[in-house]
């Protein structure tokens, strides 16, 4: 019999952080950095703020970060930007969460990186568009060369979910951070909820219910920049520790404020 004295929640956080762009949410990974190391798949092409901040604070510390790039090459043509040559973005990051290794860096599996990594998805909104450029050449086409779009959206959405539920799952034994941008959507009951971006619509409302920990970044009084733990009219949020969480942290400090609440 397991006891809940040794439930992983004790050891590993999964933490879905949702803003909208330019809130701040890759820099501030930047406070976490000196009490873990970071792996961060990078779709978004958009690590120059954590480089910056890290190496004005401690640029020793730089040395902890470990990233890969992961963008479709695109190329413009008389009816507008195509993909150049084959997706290969989103196969690309599957095979480096199977195993990291990308020229002479080989880092292993990140399911088993423990307590003391971070695995980054930055960000599922981005990694979800390439998840839709590596399934439309494979959806059957008539012989005109037309094909269903609605069943490359259900490959990608599925490919997307598979992502979330391994590195989500309890045998991804390392902690995890997905970031997302916002979607805002216009609920039947006339309500407006966010959710996370992915591609489409059918699978933002789901992708929450992977995660026990859901912040948000945002922007506050006076133009500071926050990260939100409680929820707000339009956004459910969550994490385990509610009763002891501040529902609102410096977006400077804020990430490193929340892993160590929900560790101690």
């Amino acid at each position: 019999m397991t006891s809940l004295a040794n439930h992983q929640s004790k050891e590993f956080t999964k933490l879905l952080l949702m803003g909208d762009s330019k809130s701040g949410k890759t820099g501030a990974l930047a406070s976490l950095v000196p009490d873990y190391n970071l792996g961060i798949l990078d779709y978004d092409n958009g690590l120059d703020a954590l480089a910056i901040i890290i190496g004005r604070d401690n640029p020793k510390l730089l040395d902890k970060v470990h990233f890969r790039t992961l963008r479709d090459r695109y190329m413009m043509t008389a009816a507008g930007p195509v993909i150049s040559g084959t997706a290969t973005a989103f196969i690309e990051g599957s095979r480096m969460i199977d195993h990291w290794k990308h020229g002479d860096e080989d880092l292993g599996a990140p399911g088993t990186w423990g307590k003391d990594w971070i695995f980054v998805l930055d960000s599922l909104t981005f990694m979800a568009d390439a998840a839709f450029n590596f399934r439309e050449p494979l959806v059957p086409r008539s012989r005109d060369g037309k094909y269903d779009v609605r069943a490359v959206y259900k490959d990608a959405q599925d490919a997307t979910e598979s992502v979330l539920a391994y590195v989500t799952s309890e045998s991804f034994r390392t902690n995890v951070i997905v970031i997302s941008h916002v979607r805002y959507v216009d609920n039947p009951d006339g309500t407006k909820k966010g959710y996370p971006t992915a591609v489409g619509s059918a699978l933002s409302p789901s992708i929450p219910r992977y995660f026990n920990s859901v912040a948000l970044t945002l922007t506050g009084a006076g133009g500071k920049r926050q990260i939100q733990t409680a929820a707000t009219a339009m956004i459910d949020l969550a994490n385990p520790a509610s009763f002891k969480m501040l529902p609102t942290l410096p977006i400077e400090s804020g990430l490193a404020t929340f892993f160590k609440t929900l560790r101690s």
